[in-house]
């Protein structure tokens, strides 16, 4: 049998889409993250053109319902939602409308990813869709699914709101080892919200900014420094359960706590760990899964970060809004009813228990505090002091942030944070 001859390299720039294509199936089809799906979906490329597909799939679930309405206008029939030709149009799509690309450039690093019949579809849909003269909003339509559930609950303009962060690059967030925020915001050029905290509104190259290498700081949305933030500071044991990636782990052993980390993701424990050592703070590490394990003592805090649907977290991670599926939401609420039945018998008598999640549903938040309060009369909320936080509390004594929270100051991810005291 005569040996076959090497497969043709693909043209410049065809890897990076036919990548992307499978980021798109990755989270559209199986519901998995986009930041995970990468290292698979790109083996094999270079950083710039991993770099690339990332960009190109996160462009096109920014940008789904708005790509999908303009698809569905050039088509006399509509094509399935998991259909290959649907995905590669709305690649081709977003390059073209979206980031710059030439459309005889879009158009011909897209058609080598179909062939046959999908691949005359792919073409002419487009080019009708270009002579047509399309554009997209200036504002991303959100999931119709999504904008109804937080008109709902928040109202019609925290879904502007929301539309508006989805449409502009959010602000890069630090929060500092030590508390000379205004000395930082100097030297990095940003200001600060808050103490500890540093805002820049420009997109950087984190490992280039100074203070990175003695680890001065680390990355961390202002709404997620908010737990960690009502722990406060102190002496004694701290408990950070679903520790990784470590943001909350570094505030508290920052703010002198011995503190240990749970997680169950191996690799997410691996990257708090190098984050440990590039800010020299300390803390153990303990990979573990709460619903078996059990600390050896109670600790005078526990902060329980628990799963959730992220959906708060959706302006720099826009997959997040295309894989909550019908009863995700549900089923995530009862994990953290039980780990946080579990992590309550964790706190030592007058201890702390902060229970947060980055998620907008109330499900996950208000709800699931209510019923955890019916249920131990041991607990009562304790609100945040004044000038305790950089955002005001609910009535409740509990905090939310939702799209428009801070919005003058470049917005926040959205949040759900409460402060239990044993009695």
């Amino acid at each position: 049998m005569a040996d076959r001859p090497p497969p043709r390299p693909e043209p410049p720039g065809v890897p990076a889409r036919r990548a992307a294509l499978r980021l798109l199936d990755a989270v559209l089809r199986r519901g998995d993250p986009l930041e995970g799906a990468l290292g698979g979906a790109a083996r094999g490329l270079e950083e710039r053109d991993r770099g690339l597909a990332h960009a190109l799939a996160a462009e096109a679930l920014r940008r789904l319902p708005d790509l999908d309405a303009l698809i569905d206008g050039a088509t006399r029939q509509r094509l399935p939602d998991d259909a290959k030709a649907r995905s590669v149009l709305r690649l081709a799509l977003v390059q073209a409308l979206a980031l710059g690309t030439p459309p005889h450039a879009a158009i011909a690093t897209v058609l080598p990813l179909v062939d046959g019949g999908p691949r005359k579809l792919v073409h002419g849909v487009f080019g009708a869709v270009m002579r047509a003269g399309a554009r997209l909003p200036d504002l991303p339509t959100l999931p119709g699914d999504t904008a109804a559930r937080w008109a709902a609950a928040w109202g019609e303009e925290a879904v502007a709101a929301a539309r508006h962060a989805f449409a502009a690059p959010p602000p890069l967030d630090l929060s500092l080892r030590d508390d000379d925020a205004l000395a930082w915001a100097e030297r990095l050029g940003g200001r600060s919200l808050a103490p500890g905290h540093v805002r820049l509104d420009a997109a950087a190259a984190v490992p280039s900014l100074p203070g990175y290498a003695e680890g001065a700081w680390w990355v961390q949305d202002l709404a997620a420094s908010l737990p960690a933030r009502l722990v406060g500071r102190g002496v004694g044991s701290v408990l950070d359960l679903c520790a990784a990636p470590g943001g909350k782990t570094l505030q508290l052993a920052a703010a002198g706590w011995r503190v240990t980390a749970v997680d169950a993701s191996e690799s997410r424990l691996a990257r708090l760990s190098d984050n440990l050592a590039r800010t020299t703070l300390v803390a153990e590490l303990v990979r573990a899964d709460l619903r078996v394990w059990s600390p050896s003592a109670p600790a005078e805090a526990v902060l329980l970060d628990a799963p959730c649907s992220a959906s708060g977290i959706f302006r720099r991670h826009p997959d997040v809004l295309h894989r909550i599926r019908p009863g995700a939401v549900a089923e995530l609420a009862a994990l953290q009813a039980e780990l946080l039945a579990r992590a309550a018998d964790w706190v030592a008598p007058a201890g702390v228990l902060v229970y947060a999640t980055c998620s907008l549903e109330p499900a996950e938040g208000e709800e699931q505090l209510r019923r955890f309060l019916a249920a131990r009369p041991d607990y009562v909320i304790e609100p945040p002091r004044p000038g305790e936080l950089p955002v005001a509390a609910a009535p409740e004594g509990w905090v939310r942030t939702v799209p428009g929270t801070l919005a003058a100051d470049g917005g926040c991810d959205g949040f759900f944070v409460a402060r239990l005291r044993r009695r």
